[in-house]
């Protein structure tokens, strides 16, 4: 089964690898200020209850080249989170000097480069240009 039928299949009806199902509901994205998380999420890996940690978040209008936030939007439906919540915890861990995603994640994240045709590696940041 090629990535195409994986993706056409992602957006409608069947989940592939265990992706959720199109039209899961989303959280939605936050305007302005964000009311405080108060139930507390578990770390899958450490098995342990993880407290929130209140934030003042703000609206931002970043502008992204348009396959990375195709990518980027995927992943986040992928793992059930908002693209805000994905680009916090990216940049968080890139800041601690960690990498973001396992194994695993870095082989659907090179899948979906490969069908969105994002062809751009970290040698083109600061050169991209309209």
């Amino acid at each position: 089964m090629d990535l195409g039928t994986l993706v056409l299949m992602y957006t409608t009806l069947e989940a592939p690898f265990g992706w959720p199902r199109a039209g899961v509901k989303q959280r939605d994205e936050p305007q302005g200020r964000e009311p405080t998380v108060t139930e507390p999420r578990t770390d899958r890996k450490a098995g342990r209850t993880l407290e929130p940690i209140p934030v003042e978040r703000v609206q931002t209008g970043v502008r992204l080249e348009k396959r990375l936030l195709k990518v980027l939007k995927t992943i986040a439906e992928y793992h059930d989170i908002t693209l805000g919540d994905l680009i916090e915890g990216i940049v968080l861990h890139v800041f601690d000097g960690k990498l973001p995603f396992d194994k695993a994640d870095l082989g659907r994240i090179s899948q979906l480069r490969d069908f969105y045709g994002l062809d751009l590696r970290a040698d083109a940041s600061h050169r991209l240009t309209e």
